[in-house]
């Protein structure tokens, strides 16, 4: 007795619409999943550290453009130090092994040279120079003195003037830094958790789309 097996149609055509179709699950599924993970990663840190770095949050996809059986994706920050302390927690000390200085609300954004405000860049030539004040079991300042409070809506301090530092009615001594040995950043983004998720997620999505994409020979 003998059987005779033979396949009807284009078996190369066939398998070939086959795995441009695993080929479009897959990408299609990988897409969706990257796009979850950066929104997550977003959703989290803007609450913590602003706009600007959940912004920083950005993704790529491998191959950039069309679709594969192979494909990869990333996410990441480009301000990745500053989210890893906050993933992770982190002991910050000074570079120079003294004091850390924090400025405080009253202090300008900007120091000399439009770089963020440190002792070493601040503006005295116009407000005058900093003073180190030492307190008994409570961090210590730096100081700035014969300051006179601005009126209107934009509030803060300005330098005197030369005659009202002569008797120094109404002027004051205001706070620029408070001075700490170290400062400690707590964990507070858990974004391990949604690379958890994200790697549960990501067959499933495969899996629907395989069950609802057509062959498309």
């Amino acid at each position: 007795m003998r059987f005779k097996l033979a396949v009807k149609g284009d078996l190369v055509r066939s398998m070939k619409a086959e795995e441009e179709r695993i080929a479009r699950a897959v990408s299609a599924g990988g897409d969706s999943v990257l796009s979850w993970v950066q929104d997550e990663y977003r959703g989290q840190i803007e609450p913590l550290l602003g706009r600007r770095v959940a912004k920083t949050v950005r993704k790529k996809r491998y191959p950039s453009a069309g679709n594969s059986i192979g494909w990869a994706g990333l996410v990441y920050s480009r301000a990745d130090k500053i989210v890893a302390n906050w993933q992770s927690g982190a002991t910050i000390r000074s570079k120079d092994g003294f004091f850390l200085a924090i400025p405080t609300a009253a202090a300008p954004k900007k120091g000399a040279g439009g770089k963020r405000i440190s002792p070493s860049n601040f503006p005295e030539h116009s407000l005058g120079p900093l003073r180190f004040v030492y307190r008994k079991g409570k961090p210590a300042l730096l100081v700035v003195d014969e300051q006179r409070a601005r009126k209107g809506k934009r509030g803060g301090f300005s330098r005197a003037s030369a005659r009202a530092r002569k008797t120094g009615t109404g002027l004051v001594s205001v706070p620029m830094f408070v001075l700490v040995p170290l400062a400690r950043i707590p964990k507070k983004l858990s974004l391990e958790r949604v690379r958890v998720k994200a790697a549960q997620r990501l067959p499933r999505e495969i899996r629907h789309n395989l069950e609802t994409l057509p062959l498309e020979i």
